[in-house]
């Protein structure tokens, strides 16, 4: 992934729309996926649309620097 925040925005202002699966931690080993669609892009945080079969809610959002932190992984389907 890219190494400022940035470049970040920008790889994923080129894939909007597309499907996705973000993998994130949630505690001591521990991690949740998610699969959705990444819906937008802002300044400061991007929006994924949820499976609703998979998921009790419809979005959530993240911030650049989750991804730069190594918070959450983003895999984009090919």
């Amino acid at each position: 992934m890219p190494t400022s925040l940035a470049n970040i925005k920008n790889k994923l202002d080129e894939r909007i729309g597309e499907k996705l699966m973000v993998i994130a931690q949630a505690g001591r080993k521990k991690t949740t996926e998610r699969h959705g669609i990444l819906r937008e892009t802002y300044p400061a945080v991007f929006v994924v649309d949820l499976d609703q079969d998979e998921n009790s809610f419809e979005r959530v959002s993240y911030s650049y620097t989750d991804i730069l932190t190594k918070n959450i992984e983003v895999d984009f389907d090919e």
